[in-house]
């Protein structure tokens, strides 16, 4: 096992990250209601293929991660569990960009005109009934997986291993689930962009 980073202050470290935790969650919820008419100078659904592709590059981390940590490569499995953390952070800033600048796009919506006619529903067909069964799954585990992420990784970086190794155990499959739904997501939804 690797020696503590972090001088272990939980009262601390409980009232941060559930502050931190509480601030993302109100910033997607809150800006992704609002839609900013701002020519970027580019295609703003860049910002859903970015997400894509760091849900990808997560996604392959969390299992890069599980494997070596099996194999006992400590310091290599805190690396790739950093790297995973610092691209959700990014991802993040990327998703709020996307909604603020590109809106909600709704599931079928061929015409963009905001609303999805009962012809629309049926050219999308059972599509559409996936797509909103996976994304009833994929929001609500990632509005809660972000505290359980950063409390495991406090008790990693506290040295607190038999906590971190359990908490481990509920994070990592809610993690690498919301990143490969998120994929998902993002290659149901984008011929409707």
């Amino acid at each position: 096992m690797l020696p503590p980073v972090l001088v272990k202050n939980d009262k601390k470290a409980n009232w941060l990250i559930l502050l931190f935790s509480f601030v993302v969650f109100a910033a997607v919820v809150l800006l992704s209601r609002v839609k900013l008419e701002v020519d970027l100078g580019f295609d703003v659904h860049f910002f859903a293929k970015l997400n894509a592709l760091i849900n990808s590059v997560v996604s392959v981390l969390l299992l890069a991660g599980l494997m070596v940590v099996r194999q006992g490569k400590y310091q290599l499995h805190k690396k790739i569990m950093m790297a995973a953390l610092v691209l959700s952070v990014i991802f993040l800033v990327s998703y709020i960009c996307h909604h603020l600048f590109a809106g909600e796009t709704k599931f079928g919506d061929i015409d963009h005109d905001g609303l999805v006619s009962e012809t629309e529903k049926a050219l999308a067909g059972s599509k559409r009934t996936f797509y909103y069964i996976i994304l009833a799954t994929h929001i609500p585990l990632a509005g809660i997986i972000l505290p359980f992420i950063l409390f495991t990784a406090y008790r990693a970086l506290t040295g607190e291993w038999p906590k971190h190794v359990k908490l481990a155990k509920i994070t990592w499959p809610v993690w690498l689930y919301v990143s490969v739904t998120g994929v998902l997501v993002y290659l149901l939804i984008s011929p409707y962009y």
